[in-house]
């Protein structure tokens, strides 16, 4: 095997392995959600129909969003500046605690 296979070779196995060796924390995603709260309710059920109710809605469903905002992708102020100081890891957390809330 030449250098260059070896190297890519580790390079692909480490790339795998970031991407799948760090599962989200919904105990940390329940520390941050509290900001979300104050909208979307304590339990994901928003008593406010401006808002929506997150409960009910898998993992991936509220990364892609909260990415979307971050991103610019999706446009809403609060949303916008809500999601713009969340990292990668921040937004994994708080879906998986997101998906721990019943459907109502």
């Amino acid at each position: 095997m030449s250098k260059r296979t070896l190297v890519i070779s580790l390079g692909s196995v480490l790339l795998v392995a970031s991407g799948t060796s760090w599962a989200a924390d919904p105990a940390a995603g329940k520390d941050k959600f509290g900001a979300c709260a104050a909208c979307h309710g304590a339990n994901g059920v928003s008593s406010s129909p401006a808002n929506p109710t997150l409960a009910g809605k898998d993992a991936a469903y509220i990364k892609e969003a909260l990415t979307a905002y971050k991103t610019g992708a999706k446009s809403n102020a609060t949303m916008k500046a809500m999601a713009s100081g969340l990292s990668d890891a921040d937004i994994d957390n708080i879906a998986a605690y997101v998906a721990t809330f019943p459907k109502p």
